[in-house]
């Protein structure tokens, strides 16, 4: 399997304007990329640049400009190539499947923030030995940089990437690693539903409330933002105040994925089989659409658009998505079993008579089946019947 690290670099004021000009000269050459398909497209009777014609233009490219292309790692430009190519690929998948193109940009040189090196030994070498307090990587054209290692890389080491993230710079590893010893069984299983008012709540009746962090910050970073807004471009001051905003999200995001990963690790330890909704998110966070009023040309009805964006908010701040995929991940290092199910009326329907109605539950929290009057929390509810359909679901597929 292949696992993922992060490790913070600690480097030197030289290091970091060679990385920065690193990021400068990659971004430079997929704008100049994106241009010359473009181009092509558009002048040259719709003819279409493949990757293979780009990379084959490198060495000329490196020819001509020594001092800024030349220097960096070859196998990196072709990273960046192939980053376009796949840009690409995924606008014309999207247009293919009807949805909205999101045809390539060009990239402004604060928002191109990752070069990444596909081989290490290639342009690039992660020196490490397992009893040295000291790590170093090494970049072409930058040099051996110090990392804070706070944890051993177990495996091989298969690829290296330098990301920026604010003023902060680190190290993304990729290792290919063996099979991972499973965790003893337990012989527990679960079922949970997501939710906004309790961000977890599984089929044994317990809760995990919802820390809401993105609404807990909301004051201090309406505050950063307003401060930004009132700065002129291109001054220290603006640039400062951009920094703010930017730390207060970083603090965001990182306390979300901190409470992500102890809720999944906690249920990975608990349980052999865990089952959840299978839920779209992406079409859960969408803007209602408009509705024009018939009687008034251009002029629209409410939507119900503010409250939704409210509820958008809200969906966004809990995490699942980011949840559920550091759950299957702890779930496949630890040798358990997590199925998605269908989550349509997990929590209208009755777990005793399996009656199925929207009246089931008549508020948010409650739960009260018109026919049997079964009553429990609407939440432990779904968590319940999500356990039923998975474990029906891995019973099929053992059949």
């Amino acid at each position: 399997m292949i696992r993922a690290y992060k490790f913070l670099i600690r480097s030197t004021v030289g290091q970091q304007q060679a990385l920065t000009e690193m990021l400068r000269d990659h971004c430079s050459l997929y704008n100049g990329a994106l241009q010359e398909r473009r181009d092509a497209y558009r002048h040259v009777s719709q003819v279409m640049v493949r990757y293979g014609e780009q990379s084959a233009q490198l060495k000329e490219i490196r020819a001509f400009d020594p001092e800024c292309q030349g220097r960096w790692s070859f196998s990196s430009q072709q990273a960046t190539l192939r980053r376009l190519d796949r840009a690409f690929a995924a606008s014309f998948r999207r247009v293919k499947s009807g949805e909205k193109p999101g045809y390539p940009r060009f990239r402004g040189v604060n928002r191109f923030d990752t070069v990444d090196f596909p081989k290490d030994g290639d342009g690039c070498r992660w020196d490490s030995t397992p009893h040295d307090p000291v790590t170093r990587v090494r970049f072409q054209g930058v040099g051996h940089v110090r990392v804070n290692r706070h944890r051993p890389v177990i495996g091989r080491v298969k690829t290296v990437s330098v990301k920026r993230e604010g003023r902060r710079w680190y190290v993304v590893l990729t290792a290919e690693q063996g099979e991972p010893e499973p965790l003893p069984a337990t012989g527990s299983v679960v079922g949970i539903d997501l939710g906004i008012a309790n961000f977890l709540a599984d089929s044994n009746g317990e809760f995990v409330s919802n820390p809401r962090h993105g609404r807990k910050a909301a004051a201090k970073l309406e505050a950063a933002q307003k401060a930004l807004a009132r700065c002129e471009r291109r001054g220290n001051r603006r640039r400062k105040a951009v920094q703010r905003v930017a730390d207060l999200h970083r603090k965001v995001r990182r306390q979300r994925l901190d409470h992500a990963h102890k809720t999944a690790l906690q249920l990975v330890r608990r349980h052999d089989f865990i089952a959840h909704e299978d839920l779209r998110i992406h079409s859960m966070v969408k803007a209602p659409a408009p509705r024009p009023d018939p009687d008034r040309p251009g002029t629209f009805l409410p939507n119900g658009a503010s409250a939704k964006a409210g509820l958008n908010r809200s969906i966004s701040d809990a995490g699942w998505g980011v949840f559920l995929a550091i759950l299957h991940a702890k779930a496949e290092s630890a040798g358990r079993e997590v199925i998605a199910v269908d989550p349509r009326n997990t929590s209208r329907t009755c777990p005793e008579c399996g009656h199925v109605t929207a009246e089931n539950r008549p508020s948010q929290e409650t739960f009260h089946c018109v026919v049997c009057g079964h009553r429990a929390h609407a939440d432990t509810v779904g968590a319940v019947n999500v356990l039923r359909a998975g474990l029906a679901r891995r019973d099929a597929r053992k059949g």
